[in-house]
């Protein structure tokens, strides 16, 4: 097995089991979520993908975001420390950074 596919699932399996200490998630639902959020990085980096996501008070959130730089604004280097738990992404809509939490994830279409 390469290095980088190590990598990849030892990335995913981390992800997974913060979902399940975390968030008490069954390990079926935890890998499930983990493999959405990689494929969803995975394709934000290649173009502009729409994508679901539970908010904070439990609605849903349609979102179109990237992670192209090339579509991306400038960062204005505020100096925060990233937080393993979030997904920053470029919000085409409204032409800024947003984030939400992993786990909350949904679906990407």
């Amino acid at each position: 097995m390469s290095k980088e596919r190590k990598s990849t699932l030892r990335e995913i399996m981390q992800m997974a089991w913060s979902f399940v200490k975390r968030n008490g998630f069954t390990m079926a639902e935890a890998l499930k979520c983990a493999w959405c959020n990689f494929k969803l990085k995975a394709a934000m980096k290649m173009r502009i993908v729409q994508f679901f996501f539970l908010k904070v008070d439990g609605s849903t959130r349609q979102a179109f975001g990237t992670l192209q730089t090339s579509v991306m604004g400038e960062t204005k280097g505020s100096g925060r420390k990233p937080n393993d738990n979030l997904q920053v992404y470029w919000d085409c809509e409204k032409s800024e950074y947003r984030s939400f939490k992993k786990c909350n994830l949904i679906k990407m279409v």
